[in-house]
């Protein structure tokens, strides 16, 4: 069984053959030696996600999950110096573009077009949901024994999605 790690799924949603035609309209891996475009994506996604604050904790983190670097499509995590040359002289219009690629097959598009009701009256949605919370840092919110937790009543307005009104009660209410 492969153990695949969120990030690697996260990859995985990627176009890697728009990647390769952007990669090849822009020739940003002519004269790259082993550390190419989609590695140097990598990288950077790994950065954001793993809230990273430098390159020795990117480098450090990619080395760590050796295991799972194939499924992620690289071969060997870079090191600091080469993420480092690279964020300096790889073109970074590269990643604009795929960015944009990206917002418009995966993300909401402007066109999308809002569900019209026949409704004369203003409608609003309403949610509920039980945030749970540490007992030890928070005892006002009391939920069980051993567990806190406060529950965030929301209407939210369908014409923007924007709340309107939000109602946030204590655990006990939270079973109710």
């Amino acid at each position: 069984m492969t153990n695949l790690t969120l990030f690697s799924q996260i990859i995985s949603k990627l176009d890697r053959i728009k990647f390769g035609k952007l990669v090849k309209e822009g020739q940003t891996d002519k004269h790259q030696k082993g550390y190419n475009s989609w590695t140097h994506l990598v990288s950077m996604l790994f950065c954001q996600f793993a809230k990273s604050q430098s390159v020795r904790g990117i480098s450090n983190g990619l080395r760590s999950a050796t295991g799972n670097l194939n499924h992620l499509g690289i071969n060997k995590a870079p090191s600091k110096s080469t993420i480092s040359y690279q964020n300096k002289h790889r073109d970074w219009k590269l990643f604009r573009d795929y960015y944009y690629h990206l917002l418009k097959s995966l993300g909401q598009q402007a066109a999308f077009k809002q569900v019209k009701f026949k409704i004369k009256s203003k409608i609003f949605l309403m949610d509920s949901t039980t945030v749970s919370l540490c007992l030890s840092l928070f005892d006002w919110a009391k939920y069980k024994t051993s567990k806190g937790a406060v529950k965030l009543h929301t209407l939210l307005d369908n014409d923007g999605n924007m709340p309107a009104y939000v109602n946030i009660t204590d655990g006990k209410t939270a079973d109710n």
